[in-house]
Formats: structure tokens, sequence, C-alpha cells
């Protein structure tokens, strides 16, 4: 059924953490901090458009309930309880874990009445948003929802405004059929018909778009003229390349090289500390590499940032403490007087981030499933001398990436271990000439051009 009234927004962007976020300072007043990030950048382009969001913090509902706004943005104030059974007990504990695999399924998932409960308040944060885009869109507008966050928001902004172009994107690799189907039936069967109420569903590789179609033959009897998109979101060239060569960075490179050493090979790792990164593995296979090429101790060092993620989650925070653990025996194993065979980070630093991809010989990106992993795009964009790529098969960026990149098996640690040998051994006028094609290919549809391709292939019908 259509809506009565209808706002001004010609095009809306739905997701989960919006463009501001807000703090309540010591007197009182409430201040803006404009956010950062690859979906930002890219909407950046369109400066016409309204962006609905949810508040995520105290500081975000206080300035709701005040009423402070920024220009071009909606907040949602979702009850707190609501919001951490939608976001952490089923996005991020539930349909995370599906599309990434990452069950141990002799012990998980078991979906009884704290899952149903937790699913009622998933269902409640998609309505909240639907209403609030469909009170907000201009006749005939047009609408992007994002991510696994609002699978559910296409089919309930569908019944509530049927004039508007509607569109999903999936920032994360799509299930299998076999192990979507591990969702109950009835759950499995919402989140694929929610997402059909869009007119285009789009992912980030061709793999992930082919999953869902999969999906939706299987279990709903396919896509009902649901059209299906791919779009691999690219490196912002411009920007990282001004960036990485700014005061801060120039600071910290020279920090992290007096860490390291002088004439010392450094393999490079930059990731969240999310389950599905494989960061343990990765340190793993560096520890097997110098336990069986003796000749590379005292010669490479792993500089490894691992920033955490979700730490409300005990899962996540068990893995980050093993992480540390890793990395401190390997040093402990091998480390001499003057040589730190692993240079572990954990505080976010994006200068410093910038810096070691400057200085990478080589790349570790081995996650066991990624949508796209923009580090393995970004590195050659940014690198001084030229870096070889250790990339995992299992990343979204594996489709453009892997001619010239050293892929493995994420879950073969001596295979890891040998493309690391491979890849310090790599003669640099080689390492060099791969670097200039991965960036090409890495840079092919930077942020801009890939929002603005969504939102032409929506509009086109």
């Amino acid at each position: 059924m259509g809506s009565t009234t209808h706002g001004a927004a010609e095009v809306l962007v739905a997701s989960n953490r919006g463009p501001v976020s807000y703090v309540v300072d010591d007197a009182g007043d409430i201040e803006a901090k404009r956010g950062g990030g690859g979906l930002v950048s890219a909407l950046s382009v369109v400066e016409d458009k309204l962006w609905v969001c949810s508040a995520l913090s105290e500081g975000d509902r206080e300035a709701v309930r005040r009423g402070v706004t920024e220009p071009g943005v909606r907040m949602l104030d979702i009850a707190p309880d609501v919001h951490t059974d939608a976001y952490n007990g089923i996005a991020n504990s539930v349909l995370w874990f599906v599309h990434h695999m990452l069950y141990q399924t002799p012990l998980e998932p078991s979906f009884g009445p704290e899952f149903r409960r937790q699913w009622a308040s998933y269902e409640a944060y998609n309505r909240a948003f639907a209403e609030a885009l469909a009170e907000e869109a201009a006749p005939g507008a047009t609408v992007v929802v994002q991510d696994y966050h609002l699978t559910l928001v296409p089919g309930m902004l569908r019944e509530l405004r049927d004039d508007l172009r509607i569109g999903h994107f999936s920032h994360t690799p799509w299930a299998p059929v076999d192990y979507f189907r591990m969702l109950p039936d009835d759950i499995a069967e919402q989140v694929l018909k929610g997402m059909l109420g869009a007119d285009r569903c789009a992912f980030l590789t061709r793999r992930w778009a082919d999953a869902f179609t999969d999906c939706c033959t299987h279990l709903v009897g396919g896509t009902s003229g649901t059209r299906i998109g791919v779009h691999g979101l690219g490196a912002d060239a411009d920007f990282l390349r001004e960036r990485a060569h700014r005061d801060d960075v120039d600071e910290r490179l020279a920090a992290l090289r007096a860490q390291i050493g002088e004439d010392r090979k450094v393999i490079v790792r930059v990731d969240r500390t999310e389950l599905s990164k494989n960061i343990v593995r990765g340190l793993r296979a560096y520890e097997l590499l110098l336990d069986e090429r003796p000749e590379w101790r005292e010669r490479v060092v792993h500089v490894a940032f691992a920033y955490p993620s979700r730490q409300d989650l005990a899962v996540y925070r068990d893995y980050t403490d093993e992480v540390a653990r890793v990395a401190e025996s390997i040093n402990s194993r091998f480390g001499t007087e003057d040589w730190t065979p692993v240079v572990l980070h954990v505080k976010d630093d994006f200068a410093r981030s910038l810096a070691a991809y400057r200085i990478a010989d080589v790349a570790l990106v081995n996650p066991i499933r990624d949508g796209m992993n923009l580090v393995a795009k970004e590195v050659p964009v940014v690198s001084d001398d030229g870096c070889a790529l250790v990339l995992s098969r299992e990343a979204g960026a594996y489709e453009e990436l892997a001619e010239d990149a050293l892929t493995v098996n994420p879950y073969d640690v001596g295979g890891t271990a040998r493309a690391l040998a491979d890849a310090l051994a790599m003669p640099k006028d080689e390492r060099a000439e791969r670097t200039k094609r991965l960036a090409a290919a890495a840079t092919a549809l930077p942020p801009g051009a890939w929002f603005i391709e969504q939102l032409e292939a929506l509009r086109q019908g």
C-alpha cells in the first residue's frame, strides 16, 4: 500500500552507522564529529541526499532528543536494548557468522527462544528504518539500503511506498546455499524476501551475487524480478596518495623504520581483529617461515596492525588476546637483542597504517572470507618501491587481483609460509611491475564512481 504523505528527499541512503556521531562535553553541550571510511567517502559525491542512520551512543541519542542534527542526516533513536539485540545479537552474531562461515558447527548455532526474542528486535530495528525512509522520500525517489544489518528494509519499505526505486547493497560475502540453510527455514525465507523487496540487489563480486541468486532459487523459487548487480568497490587513489605523504605519515614511517632496523625486509598486515581476518594463521605462517627458512631470521620483520573490533562480544575479545599471545610467543622464541620478529600494534592509527603501506615489501592479506578487503587494494596504490601481495583466494579482491598476487588457501599455513618466502625473494623489477598492474586494477572503480554506478543502474529500471 502507498503512503499518503511524502518527504522531499530524492536520494536516500540507509545504514546502521551514519556520517556523524555526537558527544556531550563537560559543559553539557553537544559536539558533532564527522566520520571517515569508504562509505562516507563514496557517498560524498552526491551532495543532495538524506542519510538515515541509527543513534549508536548515548551522545547520539541525546542529540536526537534535543533535536540536534546535521544537514542531510536523519538519526533514529532506536531503543538501546532493541539496537543491541539487532546489531550484536542478530547482525553480527548470526548473519555475519553465516556469511563468513564461521560457526563451530558441533556446538553452534543453536536457535532457541533467545534467538527468536532477538529476531523480533531485528524486525523492529528494520521497521524503524523503513518507516523513516517512507516518510522522508519524495515521490519516485531512489533509496539505497546498506548491508546485512538492514536485510528486511527493502520489503518493508516496498509495502509502505511502492513508488520508490529501492536498492540493497551487501558489503559482505554471501553464504552458499547449504550453509545459508543453517538459518531456521522461516528466517532464511524472511531475509531473502526482505532483500527481494528491492528493485536491485548488488554485491561486491560475481561470486557473492551468484551465491545469493542460488539461495533465492533453492529457497524462495527465484529472484522474483529483482535485478542482481555487481560493483567492485575500489581504492581512492588520489586521496590515498595525497594522505600518505603528509607530515604525520612521514613521522610514523621514521618511527617504524627505527623499530624495524636497517636493511630488513618488511611483511605488513593491517586488519581489524575480526574473526574472518585470519590473523592468527598469518602469524603461524610467519613463524613457520622462520622455522623452515632460517636464512630469513634477523633479515625480516612482520609489522602486524591488529586493531580491536567488536570488543563488546566475548569471542572477539578472546581472539584479540590470542593474536597478542601468538605474536609474543614468536618474539620470545626467535627474537634477539636487536631484532624483534613481530612488531604488533593494536591501537588504531590511520597515518601509521599508511606509513606501513609505503614501506611494505610484502603485504599479507589472508582472510578466511571477505566481501572485498580494501587493504589488498590500498597497499599497491601507496607503496613507495613496489610490494608483493600474498592474497587469500577467499577475499573478494581475489577476483580482480589474482593475476598479479601470490594467492593462498587461507587455511594452509604451510602454503602461506611458502608464499611469503616467494614474495620476499621476488626480484625488485618484477615486484614493481606487478604493483603497477595491481594498483590499476585496484582503482578501476573508486568510491565515488562506485556509488554513482549503483544509482544509475537502479534508475535505469
